[in-house]
């Protein structure tokens, strides 16, 4: 009797997935969503009908590209609203959330609803709005927050933050740390101002005189 022995597999599809996702999580970190599919397809070593077949549009693409970013934004959240202090809470969430998109433009573009298409992040980004909101509440209630912050101001936040440009990641996320902190006074019900964090170099410079 004969064995038939397995034909060695030429590309593993759960290896290509994975190249597919790891191209794709780089480029829109970097650059954006703006990154074409076929460019992300070149990125992996895949041929773009092996992309397609994964990832049939581009939005099954972003969805599954930033899982853990929206994980991230779940704990971050959770991590708020369990604070003792709701202001400190509040204030962690804007801190946090802020660096998570710094580190990432793409998931910017994603969770402002640059691809509203994509139900996981619609859903995602109103369980994260409506948990901030109560946050919200329970630190306008302490006296901490002023009393005409709306959760729209958190989406101006963001927009803003996602505006950074700075000359390496580091420099992003420190920028984006001195931002949140202006930020934060900004809400902040008192007068009381804590010194800022160190500024980070942007590009293009721009200088003041």
């Amino acid at each position: 009797m004969t064995g038939h022995l397995p034909h060695p597999l030429r590309s593993d599809a759960r290896d290509n997935r994975e190249l597919i996702l790891d191209a794709a999580r780089a480029a829109f970190a970097a650059e954006g969503l703006e990154v074409p599919m076929r460019e992300i397809a070149r990125r992996a070593g895949v041929g773009p009908a092996t992309l397609y077949r994964r990832f049939p549009t581009k939005q099954d693409l972003v969805t599954e590209a930033f899982t853990e970013q929206l994980q991230a934004c779940h704990v971050i959240v959770n991590e708020g609203l369990a604070a003792p202090d709701p202001w400190l809470g509040f204030c962690l969430v804007i801190e946090k959330i802020c660096e998570l998109h710094a580190r990432n433009r793409g998931f910017t573009a994603a969770f402002m609803s640059s691809y509203p298409g994509a139900v996981n992040f619609a859903a995602d980004r109103e369980w994260a709005l409506r948990s901030i909101a109560q946050l919200a509440r329970r630190a306008k209630d302490a006296g901490r927050l002023r009393a005409d912050f709306v959760v729209d101001d958190l989406i101006l936040i963001l927009m803003a933050n996602g505006g950074i440009r700075a000359v390496s990641t580091a420099a992003a996320v420190a920028a984006s740390r001195r931002f949140a902190a202006l930020a934060i006074q900004a809400f902040q019900a008192s007068a009381e101002r804590l010194p800022l964090p160190p500024a980070a170099p942007l590009a293009p410079a721009v200088l003041i005189t």
